[in-house]
């Protein structure tokens, strides 16, 4: 028997485990004790990650739609050159923007900087990722207020502040090795915001419910409040921070009795707020999706970010605004996918780091992509409009996950070639693709994940491939080399290989991790970025900013802030409630293709899509426990849910589960303007009990 360590890919803490592997047969998976992110435990997910293709398994073949629109299964060699003479036709007719890509945040950083190299420096399209739809925004707040997308922290962090807020966060479901760390402080007060009585708000010490989307307003409040008393760290301000002044004037205006009336809060709770950030002595705050997902979303991420840096309370132990990422590798794509940033960070039009790119992966600066990609919701858009006429997608379910997916659903009948890349050939986005590429799970991977915390670690095969099955790297190089790349891919053959690219791109940038090496990572305890050539790792848990010097060209933070905007989407007459969207389950994740095959998972939660609705609202409109209701979003669209009666949410809101297709069929077109995240969280509603029907 043999046991091989390698990372979970489902969340963002990509927690190792250990598999025990017999006759190519898992027969027991532990998680890996003394791995720092989980210390010996896991959830549902990572745990069963044995039972991964065990029901749903495709033919390890690909498949082509024919002209009678069957799908037929054909080699390997034939779907490569298919679709490369495709993508060279419609790049030739219309032009590397005609061509794009929507990846993930769920393979590992070598396959994205591989895809990335295909479709953006050799065919000049364009490639986001379905981590625009939980990330974007902390990486615009990060690189807006600290000079780079830098999330500070160690998840040891958790285990020592004593002042927790969690914002729009809800860890007993959706990140449980965090809620298991949070547990283990002896020493927290935990302070939970949320318009929802979360299974976390119901763990809290405090809880406060606010009005949806009011959050900006309640941190600018919180200054005023902070100010007003002088709880501040004058020193830390004038040391390490700039335009302290201009937000000071800004929040001036934010007075008690105003930020009350928007939040719902009453006034004694944002002065009790603000007393606990006082006297603690570590104050962390952190935030996830509820802060992320919104039309305000960047310039709310930086109202807690200013709450951190006017307090002093960051670059410690146990303090830090923290932002919890939502996939195994977002981290990795962010740093290493050349969408929105070159690779290892920088702008495309910096002659410095393009020069430094160029020299790591011996390239010309002409053979380099020269601007970043367009967004997610620009890709769909320009579909749409007749602008884009081929779409690769990899590893994630748009026609389900899309913001207002029945957009996407329009997209997928106006492009000329629809290739989609996945485990699984029966997802609602797969169902309908031109060309269908199989691919391997993680289980049978080479590969570097970087979690929420900045830390790398190794996805390794526990299993052997079978015949005729192929990684994603092994497509997309296969592609590569169909498309005539030639000796652009010479210094590419291997993961590895790319991975020693990626080290070279990222020298001396915040995220250099040239002092890693494969051989660092297997079997070990993972290593956060930054890691340099020549330096000795002396901790298991490094933070950043210990020093007060940010990645700003003054070297200190800056105070980012506007005045807040008006809801382009307020309730109204026709739609007078509220819809809010999350998980619902430690099972269930994302679009519930992987977590359908976990069999105890499968238990918690039924098929049927369900919304949760006060019983004082539920009796208004005479809708019955368990009944099949309809709900109705301001963007056009209808869909039915079963009915879950709570108090937990206020009798104005219903909350439903983003892992049902008909939750994203209600949420609107939506997005931040800065990090162009959709607007999930909330959309207006109305809802109606079904008449007349058997």
């Amino acid at each position: 028997m043999k046991k091989v360590q390698s990372t979970c890919n489902m969340c963002a803490l990509a927690c190792n485990l250990d598999f025990y592997v017999q006759d190519e047969k898992i027969v027991n998976v532990i998680p890996t004790p003394y791995y720092p992110v989980n210390k010996g435990f896991s959830c549902i997910k990572g745990i069963s990650l044995d039972q991964q293709m065990s029901q749903f398994k495709p033919s390890p073949l690909p498949r082509i739609r024919m002209a009678n629109g069957e799908m037929k299964n054909v080699s390997w060699d034939e779907a490569y050159k298919v679709v490369a003479d495709k993508l060279l036709t419609i790049k030739e007719t219309y032009g590397g923007d005609s061509i794009a890509g929507i990846s993930t945040g769920q393979i590992p950083l070598e396959e994205m900087a591989l895809f990335s190299h295909v479709m953006r420096n050799f065919l000049r399209g364009h490639v986001d990722g379905n981590t625009r739809l939980c990330m974007a925004t902390s990486v615009v707040a990060h690189k807006q207020s600290f000079g780079f997308d830098a999330p500070p922290y160690t998840l040891n962090d958790f285990e020592l502040s004593d002042t927790i807020f969690l914002i729009g966060a809800n860890p007993v479901v959706t990140h449980p090795i965090i809620w298991d760390r949070i547990r283990k402080n002896p020493n927290k007060k935990v302070i939970v915001i949320d318009p929802r009585r979360s299974e976390t708000a119901q763990n809290a010490d405090y809880y406060y419910g606010l009005n949806s989307k009011t959050d900006i307003y309640l941190f600018y409040g919180l200054a005023h409040i902070l100010i007003e008393k002088d709880y501040l760290d004058h020193a830390y301000i004038k040391a390490h921070t700039e335009n302290f002044d201009g937000f000071k004037a800004l929040v001036k205006q934010y007075t008690p009795e105003m930020v009350s009336e928007k939040t719902g809060l009453s006034i004694d709770a944002l002065y009790e707020m603000a007393e606990l950030i006082h006297t603690g002595e570590r104050v962390s705050l952190w935030w996830t999706m509820g802060v992320n997902q919104g039309y305000e979303a960047v310039r709310t991420a930086q109202s807690i970010i200013n709450i951190a840096l006017m307090t002093g309370h960051i670059g410690k132990p146990g303090t830090g605004a923290n932002s919890i990422t939502g996939q195994c590798n977002a981290m990795g794509s962010r740093a290493f996918s050349n969408t929105a940033g070159l690779y290892g960070g920088g702008d495309f039009d910096n002659p410095k780091r393009r020069q430094a790119v160029c020299e790591a992966l011996q390239i010309t600066d002409e053979q380099l992509i020269n601007k970043p990609t367009l967004p997610y919701n620009a890709i769909i858009e320009k579909i749409n409009a007749g602008e884009i006429k081929a779409l690769w997608v990899l590893a994630t379910n748009p026609r389900h996950s899309w913001t207002n997916n029945s957009t996407f659903a329009e997209a997928i009948k106006k492009l000329e070639l629809f290739i989609v890349q996945d485990l699984f050939e029966d997802t609602d986005t797969s169902n309908n693709c031109d060309v269908f590429f199989p691919v391997v799970p993680g289980l049978k991977k080479t590969g570097t994940y970087i979690n929420t915390e900045r830390r790398l670690s190794a996805m390794r095969p526990v299993l052997t491939k079978e015949e005729n099955e192929r990684t994603d790297y092994e497509v997309f190089l296969g592609v590569g080399k169909a498309l005539g790349m030639g000796s652009l891919l010479d210094l590419w053959e291997t993961p590895e290989a790319a991975f020693e690219l990626m080290k070279k791109c990222s020298k001396g940038m915040p995220c250099d991790i040239t002092g890693v090496t494969y051989e660092s990572l297997e079997g070990t305890k993972g290593i956060q970025w930054p890691f340099r050539e020549g330096e000795m790792l002396s901790e298991d848990e490094r933070r950043l900013f210990e020093d007060g010097n940010y990645y700003t060209p003054s070297k200190k933070a800056q105070f980012m802030f506007e005045e807040v905007r008006e809801n382009p989407l307020p309730t109204t007459a026709d739609f007078p409630y509220i819809l809010n969207t999350g998980r619902d389950t430690v099972g269930q994740w994302h679009t519930q293709v992987r977590t359908r095959e976990f069999n105890v998972v499968n238990d918690a939660y039924p098929e049927q899509a369900y919304i949760y609705i006060h019983p004082q609202l539920a009796a208004e409109k005479g809708i019955q426990e368990n009944e099949l209701f309809e709900v109705a979003s301001i963007n056009g669209r209808t869909s039915r849910f079963t009915a879950k009666f709570t108090e937990n949410v206020p009798p104005n809101q219903l909350y439903g589960s983003m892992h049902y297709i008909e939750t994203n069929n209600l949420t609107p077109s939506l997005y931040d303007p800065y990090s162009k995240e959709p607007s999930y969280k909330t959309t207006p509603i109305n809802i109606y009990k079904i008449v007349g029907e058997c």
